[in-house]
């Protein structure tokens, strides 16, 4: 005779599993398939030129690489069901490339390291309360920063040629040929006659007006255009003329293509490896990671997806779990980010399935072209990625518009200035600390009365 009490036991079961399938489906569901596929491409102007540079001047394993954070964004996505990005760390790759002492083993030892403390918080509930304690205007602050710094390098990839595997721009940019700058010019006002400011009700008060407007077919069919033209994927059709135009400027490093991955193997790691990728990765790297991979990240998907429930907690655990299994395997350690985030849904990115959409990509490249991959990015036009980086930033930037009072956007910018003159995240969120609780304490001690004219905001 069966137990009553496993039988329940089992069917609480099935009905859990059968919820965590239908979460995980509504998660990956498309809002539009073009809109999905063109939100995939907004995250590719950070993304293809740390990878490229790292491999042009370290030798990172590309194919590697793209197989296991092809992984982490299909995951990512039908954990979240947003367009959460997959990023490189940034402070630890810029290291890399600067420093000629630290290559492969000291990255993946830096990215271990920092996934381990992230792990950690995440789990005792530490970055949660991190989360809730810190204002609202210092995280504007942050984003403004990445966003203007974003844009910036953008317009530097615009107009100077660059040279990844040094990280150095060089001369100006010529107008006319298939990397010149009249080539950026005509992709940057595609994507505004597009995309526009990227408000996705921007047209709504027209097309309820026009339903009880009798004005004839003209106006219909000036509608019917602008419809064509708002859908198309501008971000995905300027990535596919970027990767024609790279086949047309290299020709030869498609005929030298070996098809098939990359070898995985376990990187070694040394002693001094570990010290080294500690202090001069780790260090630099994990406030950066805490303050815009986890929680500005949080604020923002909050702000773009407020039905959603993404908590601290397990963003931060998902950027530990992603790198203490890659790194070991000489992935590039990676992350979420704000910036990726905005850049995605400036596209049209709107679920899970966008970066799930990009994830199949990245895996399917990793597991036929492995590290070939990179004759063809060497040669993509640098111009058309930083159009794409541009758009990025401005979009993380315009989530700071929502400071209210005097005082908020003093705090906000106060740690935007510091971050970009000091190029570091903690430095201008200590700043932005400091600032914050000397206002505070400036009206709990009667300032309020002598500077109401000036600061007039909520508290």
């Amino acid at each position: 005779m069966e137990n009553p009490s496993e039988n329940t036991n089992q069917i609480r079961n099935q009905g859990h599993r059968s919820s965590i399938v239908e979460k995980v489906k509504n998660n990956l569901i498309f809002r539009s398939k073009w809109a999905e596929l063109n939100g995939a491409m907004g995250d590719l102007g950070t993304y293809i030129p740390i990878i490229l540079a790292l491999t042009l001047a370290k030798d990172l394993n590309l194919g590697t690489t793209l197989i296991f954070t092809g992984v982490y964004n299909f995951v990512t996505g039908a954990i979240y069901g947003v367009p959460m990005p997959v990023q490189p760390m940034k402070s630890i790759a810029a290291v890399a490339i600067s420093d000629a002492d630290f290559n492969i083993p000291e990255v993946m030892a830096s990215g271990i390291c920092t996934a381990g403390i992230l792990a950690v918080l995440g789990v005792t509930g530490l970055m949660q309360l991190v989360y809730k304690l810190i204002p609202i205007s210092i995280v504007r602050g942050i984003q403004l920063a990445q966003g203007l710094s974003f844009a910036m390098t953008a317009v530097k990839y615009i107009r100077k040629v660059q040279n990844f595997s040094k990280s150095k721009s060089g001369s100006d940019r010529h107008w006319l040929g298939l990397d010149g700058l009249l080539l950026a010019i005509i992709c940057a006002c595609f994507i505004i006659g597009v995309n526009g400011a990227g408000d996705d009700n921007e047209y709504a008060a027209e097309t309820e007006s026009g339903a009880n407007d009798a004005s004839g077919s003209g106006n219909n069919r000036r509608k019917r255009l602008r419809k064509i033209i708002t859908s198309l994927p501008s971000a995905f059709i300027i990535f596919l003329l970027g990767v024609v135009l790279a086949i047309i400027r290299g020709p030869k490093a498609v005929k030298g293509f070996k098809f098939g991955p990359s070898p995985i193997e376990v990187v070694k790691m040394s002693k001094h490896a570990w010290k080294e990728g500690f202090i001069k990765g780790t260090i630099p790297q994990l406030p950066l990671s805490i303050l815009n991979s986890v929680i500005a990240v949080c604020k923002l998907s909050t702000d773009l997806f407020p039905e959603k429930d993404i908590s601290a907690t397990s963003v931060s655990i998902t950027v530990g779990m992603m790198n203490l299994i890659g790194c070991w395997f000489g992935a590039m350690p990676c992350c979420h980010g704000a910036g990726g985030l905005a850049g995605q849904y400036k596209f049209g990115g709107r679920s899970g399935g966008c970066v799930a959409l990009l994830g199949l990509a990245k895996l399917v490249l990793g597991l036929v072209l492995g590290s070939s991959l990179v004759k063809i990015l060497d040669q993509f036009p640098v111009g058309v990625l930083g159009v794409l980086l541009l758009f990025a930033g401005i979009e993380l930037a315009i989530c700071s518009r929502d400071m209210n009072s005097k005082e908020d956007s003093f705090v906000m910018l106060t740690c935007t200035a510091v971050s970009l003159v000091g190029s570091s995240a903690a430095l201008g969120f200590l700043s932005g600390i400091v600032v914050y609780l000397l206002l505070r304490l400036r009206k709990l001690y009667g300032g309020q009365s002598s500077s109401a004219i000036c600061f007039h905001g909520n508290p």
